[in-house]
C-alpha cells in the first residue's frame, strides 16, 4: 500500500492503494513514513506519487458512511498531514502521476511544488458537484497555494485541470509524459535536498502560519 525508497538524498513516497484513499490505515502508513524521512535527517528532500491512474482520490468515502461518528477525528487527521507536509524541514514535490481529485488535489498543493502528468489525469476540486463543502483548513490551504483567480474558478466551478492547464494556472511546476513525471519530480527535488531544512521548515510556518492554524484547529470550524 505504502513504499518507501531513497534514491540519493530523495526520499520517494509511492502510494499503491488504487485509487488511493485517506483510509485510516492509509494514514497510519503515511505518518509512519513521514517519521522515517524525518529522522533520517538531512541533506534530504521527498517526492510522492502514486501508481497506475491515480495519485489520489482523496478521503474515503466508503469508510466515512460506515463510521459517520468519527468525521472530525478523521478529517483532523488529514488536515494533520497537510500541515505536517507544509511544515516539513526539506523540500518536498508531488509527482502526480494521474488524477488527483479533492482532498487528493489538496495533498498535492501541500508540497512545494508539483509536476503532473501529460497524458492522463486532472487536477480537479469537485465538492461543488459532489454538493459537498470545504472545511476551514482547506480553504486556507487552497487560497493560500493558487491565486485568487485560480482558487476560486477550481473551487466554485470545480474544473478539470490537464497538466497544461494546470501548469498555465500556476497549479503545477512541471508537467512530463507517464514515464518521466517521476524523474522529473526527483531531478526537481534533488538540487534542493542540500538546503538547511531547519531554517526551511521556520520560512514556511512564517509564510503559511495562518494556514497552519486553520488545519490545526477544530476541524470543522
Amino acid at each position: 500500500m505504502i513504499d518507501l525508497q531513497r534514491d540519493g538524498d530523495v526520499f520517494v513516497l509511492r502510494f499503491d492503494d488504487g485509487e488511493n484513499r485517506f483510509g485510516p490505515g492509509f494514514l497510519d502508513m503515511v505518518e509512519e513514513a513521514l517519521d522515517t524521512v524525518e529522522k533520517a535527517g538531512p541533506p534530504g528532500a521527498l517526492v510522492t506519487t502514486g501508481t497506475g491512474k491515480f495519485y489520489s482520490n482523496g478521503l474515503d468515502l466508503d469508510w466515512l458512511g460506515a463510521n459517520q461518528d468519527r468525521f472530525e477525528e478523521y478529517l483532523g487527521r488529514v488536515h494533520a498531514l497537510y500541515a505536517r507536509l507544509l511544515a516539513l524541514p526539506m523540500p518536498t514535490v508531488a509527482a502526480v502521476n494521474g488524477h488527483a481529485f479533492a482532498a487528493g488535489a489538496m495533498l498535492a498543493l501541500a508540497h512545494d511544488f508539483t509536476v503532473m502528468r501529460t497524458d492522463r489525469g486532472y487536477f480537479c476540486l469537485p465538492e461543488v458537484d459532489l454538493g459537498m463543502s470545504f472545511s476551514p483548513g482547506m480553504f486556507a490551504l487552497i487560497q493560500a497555494r493558487l491565486s485568487p483567480a485560480v482558487a476560486h474558478e477550481a473551487m466554485v466551478t470545480g474544473r478539470r485541470y490537464t497538466a497544461e492547464q494546470a501548469r498555465a494556472a500556476g497549479i503545477a511546476a512541471e508537467t512530463a509524459d507517464e514515464a518521466g513525471v517521476l524523474p522529473a519530480a526527483v531531478g526537481l527535488a534533488a538540487p534542493l535536498a542540500g538546503k538547511n531544512g531547519t531554517a526551511m521548515g521556520r520560512i514556511r510556518t512564517g509564510m503559511y502560519g495562518p494556514v497552519l492554524a486553520a488545519l490545526r484547529g477544530p476541524a470543522l470550524g
